[in-house]
């Protein structure tokens, strides 16, 4: 393999400067080379993009320790906290990244393209073991613990979210249970999960015929992303949609086409370096900081507020992403391929299975704050001190073999 910053001129790039046999491709067998042998892409195990979720899942438990602990009401530094919640979205432009991937590779490559089957069979042996046991030990705990109203704790709250529907009923925060209430996320993330195939099958094959048209797959994803800001507009058009539409899929549907889009300028070998993407992406954090993209203590904002704030979310996380696409070498690469960050990042997804949980104890049983009270680097440290070690218990016990992944 050629090393970074290299002159794209070694023996190990093709005449257009690609690499030949580069990670992301995808792998054939047989003299022929004509069937693939997989469809995860490779891409999935660059150690930046693994320690980028280190940093979405460390974000997300900042947010959660400044609320915990009633200081999203501090002014602007309140709200900056509030919007560290951007995390998710880093996780959503990840996944689009990661598993469009494939059925881009095979289209510009004339490759079949993945296998559904085998798709759908990695996904869930990636996410539901982990899943199902956090959902089944806090359904447990909290039979014998009593930390507030939990209208979730029922078997019928059960089975909505070992289903993960619980984001469905009209009155979906009174469906999730006092430790899970971040699961939300991950319904969303599943949902994409099944429709990514029809999506793909829809812009490579029906609207592209089949053959590699980037531009015209660029324009479709423009579209696609559209849908996102006028589905949040929908519910102040219309009582069709009930209240939880707007942490339906396509509310957060931006994303995930930002992360798609990012895999077919990777195949037309456009990047954006981490000197231009990173201040764009931080300057966007600190303007849906401002009362201007709503206020995060008031119970509701205006609908345009409701779609700036979302789009700037998505240019914080596509920013974050980006350079990790094509400049390798850059020190902000370096930097989320250090060895604690990209191990923190393989152990992500427990992380944020089970910080909530983690989170309660630390505020009722560690700390002894009560709600709303106390500081938010405390908890924060605290609850990432207790979090760490389970998570990782959790990740040995149920982590998927590289070629499963």
């Amino acid at each position: 393999m050629c090393w970074p910053g290299c002159p794209r001129r070694c023996p190990h790039h093709d005449p257009r400067g690609r690499i030949r046999g580069r990670p992301s491709a995808v792998k054939v067998t047989g003299a022929a080379g004509g069937s693939p042998a997989t469809d995860r892409p490779a891409t999935d195990r660059v150690a930046s993009l693994t320690g980028l979720r280190a940093v979405a899942a460390l974000l997300i438990v900042a947010t959660h320790a400044a609320f915990g602990t009633g200081h999203l009401d501090d002014g602007y530094l309140g709200q900056l906290y509030a919007r560290l919640e951007v995390g998710v979205p880093v996780f959503f432009v990840l996944s689009g990244y990661l598993l469009f991937g494939p059925w881009i590779v095979a289209a510009a490559q004339g490759s079949p393209p993945p296998s559904v089957r085998r798709y759908a069979r990695r996904r869930v042996r990636r996410i539901a073991p982990a899943y199902v046991i956090t959902v089944l030990a806090a359904f447990a705990i909290y039979e014998f613990r009593y930390a507030g109203p939990n209208p979730g704790h029922s078997w019928l709250g059960l089975l909505k979210h070992l289903t993960l529907t619980q984001i469905y009923p009209p009155l979906y925060y009174a469906e999730m249970h006092q430790g899970l209430t971040q699961m939300w996320s991950l319904a969303v993330e599943v949902a994409f999960y099944a429709v990514l195939p029809l999506l793909a099958g829809l812009l490579l094959s029906v609207l592209c015929g089949g053959a590699w048209r980037p531009g015209r797959l660029l324009a479709a994803l423009a579209a696609l992303g559209a849908v996102t800001p006028l589905w949040l507009l929908l519910p102040q058009i219309t009582d069709v949609l009930p209240p939880s539409a707007t942490i339906w899929l396509p509310a957060h549907l931006i994303y995930f086409v930002g992360g798609m889009c990012l895999v077919v300028l990777r195949e037309l070998d456009i990047g954006c370096r981490a000197a231009i993407a990173l201040p764009i992406a931080v300057a966007a954090l600190l303007v849906v900081a401002l009362p201007i993209a709503g206020d995060v203590t008031a119970p509701d904002v205006e609908p345009w507020q409701r779609m700036l704030k979302t789009i700037l979310y998505a240019v914080v996380a596509v920013g974050l992403l980006a350079p990790l696409v094509r400049d390798t070498g850059s020190g902000y690469a370096r930097l989320l391929s250090a060895r604690p960050v990209v191990w923190l990042g393989e152990i992500s997804y427990e992380i944020f299975l089970l910080h909530v949980i983690a989170m309660e104890f630390a505020m009722a049983e560690v700390l002894r704050w009560p709600m709303f009270t106390g500081s938010m680097p405390g908890l924060f440290l605290v609850t990432t001190a207790m979090t760490v070690p389970a998570a990782w218990l959790l990740h040995r016990a149920t982590r998927v073999p590289t070629t499963l992944n």
